[in-house]
């Protein structure tokens, strides 16, 4: 699956993730006061990177991701798979 910046920085805003510029975008989520997962991104634009990588440290499987990548998962819906994958 291919990731363009544009939807990553989509993808931050839906599901609520906060964001520090570095070298890259830094995105992590935190649920009540704790930081559960955290990525980056390069600052380019287009296709980015280590793809699978972004994928793996949100902590969704391939589906998960593709309904994130397309808007239809919901934050609920997130905190739902990770409760369920027992990281809160």
């Amino acid at each position: 699956m291919t990731i363009k910046a544009q939807e990553f920085d989509r993808l931050v805003a839906k599901l609520g993730l906060k964001t520090r510029e570095s070298g890259d975008l830094l995105a992590w989520f935190e649920y009540e006061g704790k930081v559960v997962t955290r990525t980056r991104r390069s600052k380019g634009s287009g296709d980015l990177p280590m793809q699978h990588s972004i994928r793996q440290q949100l902590k969704l499987n391939e589906d998960e991701f593709q309904k994130a990548i397309g808007c239809s998962l919901t934050m609920e819906e997130y905190i739902a798979i990770l409760k369920r994958k027992g990281l809160m």
